[in-house]
């Protein structure tokens, strides 16, 4: 395989909303809110009009569309044997995608997330992780990550026990490492870990700005950009309306965004810019068209419902 995701398997379930639905139920616009409880899930998704449904989680996406440029890619995360656990499989499947879990039924369900989109296109996520939060060392193969050129791993995985103990068997195991810090709760939640998986452990970094500016207290973007240059591995950052910019020990590399598009739906564009970015540094792209690539996958997914093209 060129590329093996690690990362919470969980269907995405994707509804519209209004600004005044996100303010009633308490929720921070943009950002994701775990939930514990399966009855508060359950009861923010009362009355809501579901428009689609997809087997998701960050990496998830990301590995679809690496499959989707051409590329053999797999995929690992943790379902229960239950409906969703059978629809999830079947949609990384018919994505060629190799899934390497074998599901039993497990006490908790397979994990959900409910994508609330506001009129204003942005997205902000509620997740009951279900049976995906609890993957453990066990769930992951080393001989599978052995066959892959390189794993790529999602922030929202990583807690302490279980999940911090596959995280490491994979990072060992591995040839290379690309991660997402995925969302600034996550980074502000495990701050020191991500801060040492950073520095010490990973090839390539994928952030937006508040997530890098979080993890390392930064005042501006230049001290971001100093960080960069220190850590001497690749550190890729979204920047919203400023494009991204990669930074790679003294280099510098910046691109603009895509002017006039049809936005409708931020859902998945970090997930597709990384899919796009990776697809063109598996396949020995410059640094400036793997930005480019990243750019336009990420271009195309805002332009429609959901992160699947």
């Amino acid at each position: 395989m060129k590329i093996l995701g690690i990362g919470n398997a969980i269907v995405d379930v994707i509804c519209k909303v209004d600004e005044k639905f996100i303010e009633k139920n308490k929720l921070t616009k943009g950002t994701m809110k775990l939930i514990f409880d399966d009855k508060e899930f359950h009861s923010l998704m009362t009355d809501l009009k579901i428009e689609k449904t997809i087997s998701g989680g960050s990496v998830a996406n990301s590995i679809v569309g690496l499959s989707q440029l051409g590329n053999e890619v797999g995929f690992i995360g943790k379902v229960s044997d239950d409906d969703l656990g059978a629809k999830y499989e079947n949609g990384l499947k018919s994505e060629n995608v190799q899934y390497f879990y074998l599901k039993k039924k497990e006490e908790l369900p397979t994990g959900t997330c409910l994508i609330l989109v506001t009129p204003d296109s942005e997205r902000t996520m509620c997740t009951f992780l279900g049976t995906a939060g609890k993957i453990n060392e066990n769930d992951v193969d080393a001989k599978i990550i052995k066959q892959s050129e390189m794993i790529f791993l999602e922030g929202y995985l990583w807690d302490e026990g279980e999940p911090k103990k596959a995280f490491e068997k994979a990072i060992n195991n591995a040839k290379k490492v690309a991660m997402s810090l995925s969302d600034q709760f996550c980074v502000d939640r495990h701050k020191s870990h991500f801060f040492e998986l950073v520095k010490n452990k990973l090839d390539i970094t994928f952030a937006n700005e508040q997530e890098v500016m979080s993890l390392i207290d930064a005042k501006n973007f230049e001290e971001v950009i100093e960080f960069g240059k220190n850590l001497n591995k690749q550190l890729v950052i979204t920047r919203g309306d400023k494009g991204a910019i990669l930074i790679n020990g003294s280099d510098v590399i910046e691109n603009g965004i895509e002017k006039s598009l049809d936005i409708k739906d931020l859902t998945g564009a970090g997930d597709l810019f990384a899919a796009g970015f990776l697809h063109g540094y598996l396949n020995n792209y410059s640094n400036i068209d793997c930005l480019n690539k990243g750019r336009e996958m990420s271009s195309k997914i805002i332009q429609q419902i959901g992160a699947r093209l």
